[in-house]
């Protein structure tokens, strides 16, 4: 009988603490199954939920607390940030962390580890010691990138943007590990947009106006609600969809308003790629999956909050890159929404950046990286 040849390993490490960790994680293993379908096999692990001791497991269920001070939030991502500061932390927490690092690696044996979480970098690696599997670092932030992110016993960094690449070189990566791919989002995101008027038609969206995509990410996070009634109440001829995520407070909350537009609240949905390339514009977050995926769908983004520190340079990189406007205030994001309403070539010119800017194999060129180092 044939020897039955073993196919290699992978080890996903992520946490669902913001960033959409785990949205990137399945969308390198969509890719991946993709470009070598049945070629290698591979694991998912949660390092706080799945393995981080009391009460670091439930981080994933106090990070929605924990961004409502989000002054305190960037005042702590500016303070810890630094590589000799990266560094003090990760040797500060290795005497906590050491045995939840070690069962991971004892738990899960692989072939190659990707880490898509910057607590999952230099604390594994020192784990896995020098006879260890390759190691590649996907950074889920897009411009803003925390020095944790960094270490040089990656053996590959993917990133995002370039600003993100110069941040790695500046914080002593070798240049020659570090590589552009841009952001990974699902294959569902990159798909043509096609007519516009059958994906609204087939969303119950029919003869709508111009219609504004609100979105707060997966949490619907930011002043979602309060920006949502000054768009609605702007006497803009619109139609409104209100995407509130996992909030379902929130979602409550605005299907007892009464309101002036045509609207439509969806909680926690898998039809945001239909729901961008349905729209004309979308409000949103500074969420860098969220930017990404508008961008793939041609859709100029109005950025009406963001989390400081991580989410700073998301706002920079959309704004230098002529994708979106960044409007902070009720008041902002109406001026900006009647101008792109009554002057639609304005628009177009949001539009036609997006679609400049937007990197749709980012994925796939993620997967190939891996395909690489794997030898598949």
């Amino acid at each position: 009988m044939p020897t039955e040849v073993k196919k290699p390993r992978i080890l996903f490490l992520f946490s669902d603490t913001g960033g959409g960790h785990r949205a990137a994680a399945e969308a390198i293993i969509e890719a991946l199954e993709a470009q070598y379908p049945d070629q290698f096999t591979w694991e998912k692990v949660d390092i706080f939920k799945d393995y981080a001791p009391r009460p670091l497991n439930r981080m994933p269920d106090w990070y929605p607390y924990m961004v409502l001070a989000p002054d305190l939030w960037g005042a702590s991502f500016k303070v810890t940030d630094g590589r000799v500061r990266a560094r003090a932390i990760t040797s500060t927490m290795w005497p906590v962390a050491a045995r939840t690092a070690r069962s991971i690696i004892r738990n899960h044996p692989c072939d190659l580890v990707v880490s898509v979480h910057p607590l999952a970098v230099s604390l594994i690696l020192k784990a896995l010691g020098k006879n260890r599997p390759p190691f590649i670092t996907v950074v889920t932030d897009m411009v803003t990138t925390h020095a944790l992110w960094y270490d040089q016993r990656s053996d590959v960094i993917l990133v995002p943007t370039e600003a993100a690449r110069n941040k790695a070189i500046q914080y002593g990566m070798d240049p020659e590990t570090v590589k552009v791919v841009g952001q990974p989002i699902a294959q569902k995101y990159c798909t043509p947009i096609g007519d516009k008027n059958a994906i609204r038609e087939k969303l119950g969206w029919q003869k709508e106006p111009f219609t504004v995509l609100m979105v707060g990410g997966g949490d619907g996070m930011g002043p979602l609600g309060q920006t949502a009634r000054a768009v609605a109440d702007s006497g803009l001829d619109i139609s409104l969809k209100i995407v509130t995520g996992r909030n379902e407070r929130l979602k409550k909350s605005l299907e007892k308003n009464i309101w002036k537009v045509p609207t439509t609240i969806y909680g926690f949905t898998k039809d945001m790629p239909d729901l961008m390339r349905a729209s004309d514009v979308l409000i949103t977050k500074a969420g860098p999956g969220t930017i990404a995926e508008a961008m793939t769908a041609s859709l100029p983004i109005i950025l009406y909050a963001k989390l400081p520190g991580q989410e700073d340079g998301n706002v920079t990189f959309t704004v230098e890159e002529g994708a979106g406007v960044w409007a902070p205030t009720p008041n902002k994001t109406v001026q900006t929404l009647m101008e792109w309403v009554n002057h639609p070539e304005i628009r177009e010119k949001f539009v036609e950046a997006c679609k400049r800017v937007a990197k749709p194999n980012s994925s796939r060129d993620i997967a190939l990286e891996i395909g690489n180092k794997l030898g598949i």
